[in-house]
């Protein structure tokens, strides 16, 4: 667990191919990042929230799935990870973010399922 995680009570992080088959068993990606960041490109399947805006939308959020939550470098989402654990969730940090998830070959694409790119 990374020291920021860990100041924050963020619970466990987990690596972008461990993530991807944690989405492929059924969890949901949640992508923190800015509206910007997410048009240039996001992980297939990934639900959008802003970090700015998670706290007002955790009661639309699935408590019956694991979440797995992204943002550009796995700051902003270990914040998210640790807001989302302390409100009940089962969540995990995707530690090295978007970042960590292209390096790792794992597929990028924007809104009309085009590739895109991690920024």
């Amino acid at each position: 667990m990374g020291w920021l995680q860990k100041k924050l009570g963020g619970g466990q992080g987990v690596g972008p191919k461990e993530a991807d088959s944690l989405v492929r068993s059924g969890a949901m990606l949640l992508d923190v990042r800015e509206q910007t960041e997410w048009h240039a490109g996001h992980a297939p399947g990934a639900r959008h929230v802003p970090l700015g805006h998670l706290e007002g939308k955790l009661g639309a959020l699935p408590r019956d799935r694991r979440v797995v939550v992204v943002c550009r470098s796995g700051n902003r989402s270990a914040r998210a990870t640790a807001l989302l654990v302390r409100s009940g969730f089962e969540a995990v940090n995707l530690n090295g973010g978007m970042q960590a998830w292209v390096a790792a070959g794992l597929p990028v694409e924007t809104e009309r399922a085009t590739p895109g790119t991690a920024v």
